[in-house]
């Protein structure tokens, strides 16, 4: 199926010198691709003379005078700047004519200009970030990761439905089991919202097996782990911090001496493999969800495999119709009252 990728060159630390090499690399892969390349056409265009000799019409170049700052305010990046990169690529999902956007720029800025131009779909009422981190039974799926951080019981419903229809896309799994996550498995267990939740999840039709705890995200008890965004943050930031202290203590202990460097020498085939298991940058590209299209955030130190990855995952999501899934799965579930104290 023929994918039409909106790309924000112009977001993320590195800009073009990232985006655009990964852009290549993806379109070299997936030939039934095209891209538009959204930014300042002075500073793209000597960058990929070669690349439009090579793709021809299977990429474009779309102008944007403006570019959001990776610390500027959301209020600015909204308001102020209606011809930035980042607001072109998602006018361009709006208008038809690309099936995704991807962009490593400003997270909160991407997420406030997705939501004023896209909209929510129908029963949903706050979009929200999805992302995936390996498990030693594949991969686990996590939201929210901080787009919503006081979240009601219907709000974490919805986010089930929308992670559990993401996974059954990227994952081709008809019926992903879903796990709330907790202080404990048991159903005392938690705050009154995780309690209330639990309960709308039970009733949902979903393949929801409980609550499941912190560990379990690593252990890959569940394909989906629904969360509110403060707590998803949280856990994210402290499984990349715990990444990058395991990859430097092994670094330290392997260099420490002549008789430890030439164990590492031995260990090379397995330090290799390990990496490419663990390797952040393969995960790379987060979901919003609950929005009338496809749009991934990826991150904004990515280099070029990791946006690679991110683009892999915009395009697989658009091939799948994500958001029309996430709408007809909303659809079919009976509205739930609102449930008071």
């Amino acid at each position: 199926m023929a994918i039409t990728l909106a790309v924000d060159c112009m977001g993320g630390d590195c800009g073009p010198s990232v985006t655009l090499p990964a852009v290549f690399d993806f379109l070299r892969k997936d030939v039934a691709c095209t891209a538009i390349l959204v930014g300042r056409e002075d500073e793209l265009r000597p960058q990929m003379e070669h690349a439009l000799a090579e793709f021809g019409s299977r990429i474009a170049i779309r102008h944007a005078s403006e570019m959001v700052e990776m610390d500027e305010a959301i209020a600015s990046a909204l308001r102020g700047k209606k011809d930035s990169s980042m607001r072109v690529a998602i006018d361009l999902v709006k208008d038809g004519q690309a099936d995704a956007a991807i962009s490593a720029g400003n997270t909160g800025a991407l997420m406030a200009i997705s939501r004023f131009v896209l909209k929510t779909l129908p029963g949903i009422d706050r979009p929200a970030i999805c992302s995936v981190l390996p498990s030693s039974r594949g991969n686990t799926y996590v939201l929210d990761l901080g787009a919503n951080v006081d979240c009601s019981p219907e709000h974490l419903l919805q986010f089930g439905i929308m992670g559990s229809m993401l996974v059954s896309a990227l994952e081709h799994k008809e019926r992903p089991s879903v796990g709330l996550l907790n202080i404990g498995e048991e159903d005392i267990k938690g705050n009154e919202v995780v309690k209330r939740a639990a309960e709308l999840l039970r009733h949902s039709g979903l393949n929801f097996v409980g609550n499941v705890e912190g560990n379990d995200i690593f252990k890959g008890t569940t394909d989906l782990v629904v969360c509110d965004g403060f707590v998803g943050n949280v856990t994210l930031k402290a499984s990349e911090g715990l990444a990058q202290m395991i990859g430097n203590a092994l670094k330290e202990e392997f260099t420490r001496s002549f008789l430890t460097r030439l164990a590492a020498l031995v260990a090379l085939p397995v330090l290799k493999s390990f990496r490419q298991r663990f390797d952040h940058r393969r995960y790379n590209g987060a979901s919003l969800l609950g929005l009338r299209g496809v749009v991934v955030k990826s991150h904004g130190s990515a280099d070029r495999l990791a946006f690679f990855c991110a683009l892999e995952r915009a395009a697989e999501a658009a091939r799948q119709r994500l958001p029309e899934k996430i709408a007809m799965r909303m659809a079919a579930v009976a509205p739930t009252p609102t449930l008071c104290d």
